[in-house]
C-alpha cells in the first residue's frame, strides 16, 4: 500500500520509541513540516522530546498526540515482529503503536500537509503539540508544554487529540471529555507476631476488612448527562512475609477512583479519610492525582467533527467520556474545545496491536474536512 499516510505510519512504527525514548519519530515529522513553512520549536525536557509547531496565524486548531509507545512484551507472541510494520492480505497493519497512536499522528501530519499545499494562504493557524512522554510518567511532556503556552498567553481555540477513540467502527464515537483519575496509596499499620499468639499481635488485614467492604460498596455519585458514575477499584493489595505462621505488621493497598464532574478530588479524599477513621485504623495515606475531569460541550468542534465523520463513514457519531485518561486533561487548561478522534481502540497495548489501513486513510480525510470547516 503506497498511500503517503500509510508509508508514514509504517515509518513511525519502525522506530522502537518505547516511552519516553522518541528515537527518530519527531525528527521525521519535523522534516515533513518544516519545508511547508511551519515554525518549529523543540521543547526537550530530560529524556522527553516535545514538539511545538505551527503554520499561519489567528484562530488556532491544534493537533495533539504522542510518539511514544508501551513495551511490546514477549515479542515471540506476536504474529509479526512488533517493530517491523507488516500489512496482511486483508489490509491490516500490525505493529506496536499502530493504533496508539502512530497512525493518528501520521493522519494529522498528512492532513496538514494536504491542507497547506491546497490552501497556502489559509486563514487561521494549524498547530502541533507532540510528546514522547504520554505512555509513562507524563510529567515532562504535554503538561510542561501547556504550561509554557499558558505563560506565553498562546490562544488555542480547538484541539484534536488523535488518540484511538473509536469503539467498533471508525468514527462511532468522539471523546469530548474524560473522568478524573485519583489514586490512593494506603498502608494500614498493625503489629507483627506469631499466628498462634494473636493476642500479642494486631492483624492489619483483619482490621482493614470492614473498611474495605465499605469502600467498595459505597455509591460515590450517580454521574450526570455527560459522565458515568464514579468508580473505585482496588489495584494492588499486599501483606505478610510469605511465611504461614506470621501475622503481618503492615498491609499495603492501592486503589483508584475514576470520577465524574459531580465530585472533586478533595471530596473523595475527605470521604475516604472519614471511612478509615470510622473504623479506627492506624494508617498512612498518600494520594496521586493524575488529572481532573474535563468536558467540551457540543459546539463548533464537535459539530465539525460529527459532520466530517458522517460525510466519510455515513455514521452518526456519539459523544462519550468513557475510558481512561489522555493528555486532553492537560490541554483543557488552555481553555480550548478539546476532543479525541482517532482509530479503533480494540487492540491498544495488546499483543498484535493493529489498525485497518483504510481507517487511517479515512481518518486523514476526516481531519482535512475538519480543517476546511474551521479554518
Amino acid at each position: 500500500m503506497t498511500e503517503p499516510v500509510i508509508a508514514l505510519t509504517k515509518a513511525l512504527i519502525a522506530e522502537r520509541s518505547i516511552s519516553p525514548d522518541d528515537k527518530n519519530c519527531q525528527q521525521m515529522i519535523i522534516d515533513r513540516l518544516k519545508p511547508l513553512g511551519f515554525v518549529i520549536e523543540e521543547v526537550n525536557i530530560g529524556k522527553t522530546k516535545n514538539l511545538w509547531a505551527y503554520h499561519g496565524s489567528g484562530k488556532t486548531l491544534m493537533f495533539a498526540g504522542h510518539t511514544d509507545v508501551v513495551p511490546a512484551g514477549d515479542e515471540s507472541k506476536w504474529c509479526y515482529p512488533p517493530f517491523e510494520p507488516t500489512i496482511d492480505e486483508n489490509g491490516i497493519l500490525y505493529g506496536r503503536g499502530a493504533a496508539d497512536m502512530k497512525s493518528g499522528v501520521a493522519a494529522m501530519v498528512c492532513a496538514a500537509e494536504t491542507f497547506v499545499k491546497k490552501y497556502p494562504d489559509h486563514t487561521g493557524r494549524i498547530a502541533f503539540l507532540l510528546t514522547s512522554d504520554e505512555e509513562a510518567d507524563a510529567t515532562d511532556g504535554t503538561v510542561k508544554v501547556v504550561d509554557l503556552l499558558i505563560k506565553r498567553q498562546e490562544q488555542i481555540d480547538y484541539c484534536i487529540v488523535g488518540e484511538p477513540s473509536s469503539d467498533s467502527v471508525l468514527g462511532d464515537q468522539i471523546k469530548n471529555g474524560r473522568r478524573g483519575s485519583l489514586t490512593a496509596n494506603l498502608v494500614v499499620h498493625g503489629i507483627q507476631g506469631h499466628v498462634a499468639y494473636p493476642h500479642l499481635a494486631d492483624n492489619p488485614v483483619h482490621k482493614f476488612a470492614p473498611a474495605l467492604n465499605e469502600l467498595v460498596t459505597t455509591v460515590w455519585d450517580n454521574g450526570n448527562e455527560y459522565f458515568p458514575q464514579t468508580t473505585m477499584q482496588i489495584a494492588n493489595i499486599n501483606g505478610g512475609t510469605g511465611a504461614e505462621n506470621v501475622v503481618p505488621g503492615d498491609l499495603s493497598v492501592q486503589f483508584n477512583f475514576r470520577y465524574s464532574s459531580e465530585l472533586t478530588d478533595e471530596m473523595i479524599k475527605a470521604k475516604v479519610e472519614a471511612i478509615l477513621q470510622k473504623h479506627h485504623l492506624n494508617y498512612t495515606l498518600n494520594w496521586r492525582l493524575s488529572g481532573h475531569p474535563f468536558l467540551t460541550p457540543q459546539g463548533e468542534l464537535t459539530d465539525a467533527a460529527a459532520s466530517a465523520i458522517k460525510a466519510f463513514t455515513q455514521i452518526d457519531t456519539k459523544l462519550s467520556t468513557s475510558g481512561g485518561t489522555s493528555d486532553g486533561r492537560f490541554i483543557a487548561k488552555l481553555g480550548c474545545q478539546v476532543i479525541e478522534l482517532g482509530v479503533l481502540n480494540k487492540t491498544i497495548h495488546k499483543v498484535n496491536e493493529n489498525v485497518n489501513c483504510q481507517d487511517v486513510i479515512t481518518l486523514q480525510a476526516i481531519y482535512i474536512d475538519i480543517l476546511e470547516k474551521l479554518l
